[in-house]
């Protein structure tokens, strides 16, 4: 599982701006003759635009509207260049729009405006990670922990990089302690779960995905944990059953691609095959390969 990367984190309180407005006088001259007058706005209008301007970019944001929030964004850095959260909405809305390269660009600014903020290094972490270059993305998260140690999503992300470095016992105790400082970290606890079966430890795997779907009935821990089930005696029929539950709520999880999208690793994947030749789940699979997306 990995967590998407997000990171408008905790925003100061915004001061709520007014929008500029052109106001035109016209100034009736001795020649009859109408001369327009532009009102030009000081620089406190121009930061309580910019304020109001990335308020606007975040709700676009959370309505889905990418590419409008990425053009206020913009328009509310060039009113105030010096505002490192900002940058960091601008960053926010490129990397919605699948911009990574652009997104750094803006992570850099807001980096050099107050390099001790460790939700920047955090950011372009997570971007690095999603371009795959996961030796970067820890040195960027390791920096950032070093500023604000107790951040569980920051060992979350951290631990994905170590999976994707086949890191596994480094990947184990990042997760560990994200699920230390968040107890109830499914996502964190789920990946402890996948390291612990690519190490062998099938029975401590199992145990830990049970755990997981105590604190969230989610398709993936029911899916692996199915699958690890069918490695051992005795489980066929809650394997079974639990394979079927995961299918019907998430048919992504048919596709093996998907699964390794999620960091799933080599023992796992071959299980989940395995796990999939069983004849009683050959109507769940058919459906769910009708309704992935």
């Amino acid at each position: 599982m990995r967590l998407k990367a997000t990171f408008l984190g905790q925003q100061k309180k915004w001061l709520l701006g007014s929008l500029i407005g052109l106001n035109i006088a016209f100034i009736h001259s001795p020649a009859h003759a109408f001369v327009p007058y532009i009102f030009e706005p000081n620089k406190k209008d121009l930061k309580n635009a910019s304020i109001t301007f990335g308020q606007t970019a975040i709700r676009l944001i959370q309505y889905g509207q990418a590419k409008e929030a990425s053009r206020v964004a913009k328009l509310a850095v060039r009113l105030n260049a010096s505002d490192e959260t900002l940058w960091s909405i601008l960053a926010e809305t490129q990397v919605r729009n699948k911009l990574l390269k652009e997104a750094k660009i803006s992570l850099a600014k807001a980096k050099d405006i107050n390099p001790s903020n460790a939700r920047h290094w955090f950011a372009e972490g997570a971007i690095t990670l999603q371009q795959r270059d996961p030796k970067n993305a820890i040195l960027l998260i390791e920096k950032g922990l070093t500023i604000e140690p107790k951040n569980a999503n920051a060992y979350f992300q951290l631990g994905n990089a170590h999976i994707m470095e086949f890191n596994l016992n480094s990947a184990l105790k990042s997760f560990e302690k994200a699920s230390e400082i968040k107890p109830k970290f499914w996502e964190a606890i789920n990946n402890q779960a996948l390291v612990l079966f690519e190490l062998g430890k099938i029975n401590q795997a199992i145990k830990t995905w049970r755990n997981v779907l105590k604190i969230e009935k989610n398709a993936e821990p029911m899916l692996a944990l199915a699958a690890a089930l069918n490695q051992t005696k005795g489980n066929k029929k809650e394997s079974i059953e639990l394979a079927k539950k995961a299918l019907a709520k998430n048919p992504n999880y048919v596709s093996a691609k998907h699964q390794a999208d999620q960091l799933w690793g080599t023992k796992l994947l071959q299980a989940t095959k395995e796990l999939f030749k069983e004849a009683d789940l050959n109507s769940d699979i058919e459906r769910a390969l009708a309704n992935a997306g």
